[in-house]
């Protein structure tokens, strides 16, 4: 009986837990995107559904800028953008990966 008791709150804290979620590709990311995403570094501060480093991809997207823009502002960031997130470093994304990268988030809703 005093094993039992023992073990109960232990059981009961271990049930409390749950596993951690690992990022993934989302629905809403192409596997060709998040290659990319991933291989820039671009999802160490962005994710599909929530503010990480800085904003998520949606928020982005809904500033409406061109893909065009979107390549200036990686290039060449101005944090006055976006007040309250930590200022992008200035990434040297190769130009056809940024192309694809910027069409996507153009297209994101």
């Amino acid at each position: 009986m005093k094993k039992i008791m023992l073990l109960l709150p232990l059981l009961l804290a271990l049930a409390a837990f749950k596993p951690a979620e690992r990022p993934v590709a989302g629905p809403d990311i192409p596997a060709d995107i998040q290659a990319l995403l991933d291989k820039h570094g671009c999802a160490a501060c962005h994710a599909m559904n929530r503010k990480l480093v800085g904003p998520a991809w949606p928020d982005i997207a809904a500033k409406k800028y061109s893909a065009k823009r979107i390549a200036q502002l990686v290039a060449k960031p101005e944090p006055s953008n976006w007040p309250g997130y930590v200022p992008m470093a200035a990434q040297k994304v190769p130009k056809a990966d940024m192309n694809k990268i910027a069409d996507w988030l153009t297209k994101l809703k």
